[in-house]
């Protein structure tokens, strides 16, 4: 199946074993796998939840299920990206056989930001005032003992 045709408006289009192309309705599915090689379950031995704050950029979800079951993911940190039909999650471990995560919408019960993780802006760090000189001194400076 191809990433970026695979949503449809009645549903997912997936190739089943057959090599015949399927569209099966979003109330069906809980999750479509993006994976490197085909195994049986790419949920085994997959990390649900980040281990600490995420190093890329993104925002940092909790998807929970209707089953009560979460994992974690990254969205990308441009919302214009994010599909109507639901959401396309980074896992929490990349090294792992699943590269992506596509969860539709009506399989979530609720999904919460965790954080903001590289945000385009940039903050300024303050740098240290120098003393203007009608600011009053509430130290003295030390002198050396020489003068």
């Amino acid at each position: 199946m191809s990433p970026q045709t695979f949503l449809r408006d009645t549903g997912i289009e997936l190739l089943d074993r057959n090599a015949q192309a399927r569209v099966i309705p979003y109330e069906q599915v809980r999750a479509v796998y993006f994976v490197r090689d085909f195994e049986e379950n790419p949920e085994a031995n997959q990390k649900k939840v980040f281990a600490s704050r995420p190093k890329s950029d993104g925002l940092w979800v909790r998807l929970r299920f209707h089953d009560g079951e979460e994992i974690e993911g990254l969205l990308p940190n441009d919302l214009l990206q994010v599909e109507s039909q639901g959401y396309t999650v980074t896992p929490p471990d990349p090294n792992t056989n699943t590269q992506k995560i596509f969860v539709p919408r009506v399989a979530l019960e609720t999904m919460k930001v965790l954080g903001v993780i590289g945000s385009p802006v940039h903050r300024r760090r303050a740098r240290h005032a120098e003393p203007s000189e009608d600011q009053m001194e509430l130290f003295r400076k030390e002198t050396s003992p020489e003068t």
